[in-house]
């Protein structure tokens, strides 16, 4: 299913399409259709195409015409976050459930593991994996992890507990990950700027995705937008010229 949403920002257009959808940002696959930089005189404006899957096919618009009145989160909503060598207790049956099956899961795969609460917060629980094989439970550019965390989403489903997304984790692979799409965002649009000529970055999930377009979102001259069909795409950074 398709949407569209618009916001001053690509980030207000981002949260409004997740407040919407009633999703997780990083459970939809954001396109940038336009984005406009704000002057003195006008407002900045930025239009992204949101897909989502496993819903019935249609297509509906939705524009924000203003900020958010109320942006500060309730109380529930804060991050508890385990201190380094002293991870989280479970909380409750379900928490145990998911620490029980990843576990299973990756010893069945032939690696022993252990794992623990890494953070909750509301509506998203992190849990981390600790083994000696973490190389291959990460897998290239992150695959192999993202596909067990798929499955334990799909668990945690199974559950009745569709409304928790579950976070995987192992020697701080998603911390370090982002950081590497931040800097390989800014090198591209340094080499586009130098060259004029676009640039079209590895195939990505969503999430890995959005860090790129967000990242760059605020740079006048630089453009983005997402190539290719399924859950892994590539994002072609753009030359638009100064303004």
């Amino acid at each position: 299913m398709i949407y569209e949403f618009e916001g001053k920002t690509e980030r207000e257009a981002i949260e409004e399409a997740a407040s919407q959808l009633g999703l997780e940002t990083d459970e939809f696959d954001v396109e940038i259709m336009e984005s406009q930089s704000g002057s003195l005189f006008k407002k900045g404006k930025v239009r992204i195409r949101v897909h989502t899957h496993g819903q019935d096919e249609g297509d509906i618009a939705v524009q924000v015409q203003a900020p958010r009145q109320e942006m500060v989160p309730a109380a529930s909503a804060a991050r508890e976050t385990a201190e380094p060598g002293e991870p989280l207790v479970p909380n409750d049956e379900f928490e145990l459930k998911m620490i029980e099956w990843v576990k299973t899961v990756v010893e069945k795969m032939g690696y022993p593991a252990k794992v623990s609460v890494l953070f909750r917060e509301e509506k998203k629980i992190g849990l981390k994996i600790e083994t000696d094989n973490t190389a291959m439970i990460i897998g290239k550019k992150g695959k192999n992890i993202d596909a067990l965390q798929l499955l334990a989403n799909v668990y945690a489903g199974r559950q009745g507990r569709e409304d928790v997304k579950i976070i995987l984790d192992s020697e701080n692979y998603r911390i370090r990950r982002e950081e590497s799409l931040v800097r390989i965002a800014y090198e591209s649009a340094e080499q586009v700027r130098k060259t004029g000529r676009s640039v079209l970055l590895e195939p990505m999930n969503p999430f890995e995705r959005r860090i790129i377009h967000t990242t760059l979102n605020d740079i006048v001259d630089i453009e983005t937008k997402s190539e290719g069909d399924g859950l892994y795409k590539q994002v072609r950074v753009m030359f638009r010229g100064r303004k």
